[in-house]
């Protein structure tokens, strides 16, 4: 399992049979989409997750997905309607409802949105189908002119979007606070923040997870361009990235986001933070039992840019083929895997750069590959070895030891990691290594393994990963 998959559960894939038969496929994390639910309705839901992955073996991990803020439009008089090319609407809050007028009114009940607002702005309906450019302020702040860049039809509660534009409002709303100590009560294992902006929505909801005196991994969802330019910072902070498409595409020009993507990919890579694509990746699938060519070549593509993770949403909690939709998947991932790693021939050697940890894990892969070794195993803490290995992207698979149930689940994020749950012992990391390397069925007697360990010496003020070791089985 080297690429993983993220699936979305939804009325097609909440039973027991359906999870546990997506598993088989090769999800191994499940999102809850808390846009239209609770966490109360989640709560069997988590429980299915665990009493599956008991039963298999392996760890699944539940994800929380928040809402954030409201970017929707209301109900739209006498909708769904024709807007022509060159027509003129109204964009305001409701109560600014020109009734006698004959253009038609768009309400937006979030002032936020509005605020700043002017003339030349563009503004985008419908994920992006519907665009406009505001022409003109009736009430600053409150009620404007647009006109529409091309036809198409408007219809009540569809997104909205302001490209370029920055938002006051906080991407954790009053709402997610409550859905997210509510989801940790219920046992979620990750929590994704939608519509982040910057570092500070990242330590927002940190913050609150602290309150909650627990850590869960969290995922930054990049569906704003204010995101994408202040990347690096949102990476310093966050534990994942999504590459959320739907949004984002609204957001940046559509031929740009290819790009974007790349790039979002490349810099997750470097920073050893694991990166989701997302959004109609095989989307066909909703109602057809085979995906698109096209479809089929924007999932290798995706992987073959680095992506750790690739995620299906309405496929698997709408569709009505949600199990062969994470194997089409999982079959399109195993190839494009494999030409992937012909392709960069041998580990990444990182860029000239005083950091030890990162060369130390690089040295790893680099034996490893030398000794024709069966695996990697890495027994870290937090998962961090696992992750700088990972990022060296080797051929061989990387078995990450943990101590914390939490870092197994924060683990299934990462490309090429697979993670293990070892008994806490008085032995040393590196014993406790080999330990389960002598007792794991997956290694047969003569084969050599490469393992990262730390164990403080008397000059060390912090604990890293300080010693290699090849070990033959």
């Amino acid at each position: 399992m080297t690429t993983k998959i993220i699936a979305t559960l939804g009325p097609a894939s909440l039973s027991r049979e359906r999870i546990k038969a997506l598993a088989l496929a090769g999800a191994r994390i499940f999102r809850l989409n808390f846009s239209h639910s609770v966490a109360a309705d989640f709560e069997p839901v988590v429980r299915i997750i665990r009493d599956v992955e008991s039963e298999l073996g392996k760890p699944l991990t539940a994800l929380g997905d928040l809402c954030g803020p409201k970017t929707r439009i209301g109900e739209i008089k006498n909708a769904p309607r024709q807007v022509g090319k060159g027509e003129t609407l109204l964009l305001g809050l409701p109560e600014e409802d020109p009734g006698e007028d004959e253009r038609a009114f768009v309400p937006l009940d979030v002032p936020g949105l509005l605020a700043g607002l002017q003339p030349g702005m563009p503004v985008n309906l419908s994920d992006g189908m519907l665009q406009f450019d505001v022409t003109r302020t009736l009430k600053q702040d409150r009620l404007y002119e647009m006109v529409a860049h091309n036809a198409g039809v408007l219809s009540s509660r569809k997104g909205i979007a302001f490209p370029g534009k920055h938002h006051a409002l906080p991407a954790l709303t009053a709402k997610d606070i409550k859905d997210l100590h509510e989801g940790l009560d219920i046992g979620l294992d990750a929590v994704a923040i939608s519509f982040v902006q910057n570092a500070g929505d990242i330590r927002h909801i940190k913050d609150e997870i602290k309150r909650h005196d627990t850590w869960v991994p969290v995922v930054a969802k990049l569906e704003r361009q204010n995101a994408v330019d202040n990347l690096e910072e949102i990476l310093a902070v966050t534990d994942v990235v999504m590459v959320a498409r739907g949004d984002l595409g609204t957001e940046c020009p559509i031929s740009e986001l290819p790009i974007i993507q790349k790039r979002i990919i490349r810099a997750c890579r470097h920073a050893q933070k694991p990166a989701i694509v997302a959004t109609q990746m095989l989307l066909s699938m909703v109602k057809n039992p085979i995906p698109t060519r096209a479809e089929s070549t924007d999932v290798a593509n995706a992987i073959l840019d680095g992506a750790d993770c690739v995620m299906l949403s309405e496929e698997t909690a709408v569709g009505d083929f949600p199990v062969e939709a994470v194997a089409y998947m999982r079959e399109i991932s195993d190839n494009a895997v494999k030409y992937y790693l012909e392709r960069i021939q041998g580990p990444y050697a990182p860029k000239k750069e005083k950091n030890p940890a990162k060369y130390l894990a690089y040295s790893a892969c680099i034996l490893a590959d030398n000794a024709e070794s069966k695996a990697l195993v890495s027994h870290s803490l937090a998962g961090t070895t696992a992750r700088l290995i990972s990022s060296r992207r080797p051929e061989l698979p990387i078995y990450a030891l943990t101590l914390d149930p939490r870092v197994i689940h924060h683990m299934n994020f990462v490309w090429g990691v697979q993670p293990r749950l070892v008994d806490k012992t008085d032995e040393t990391h590196m014993k406790r290594a080999e330990r389960f390397v002598a007792e794991s069925p997956d290694f047969a007697p003569g084969d050599s393994v490469v393992i990262t360990a730390g164990q403080p010496t008397p000059g060390q003020t912090t604990r890293f990963t300080n010693q290699i070791k090849l070990y033959h089985k």
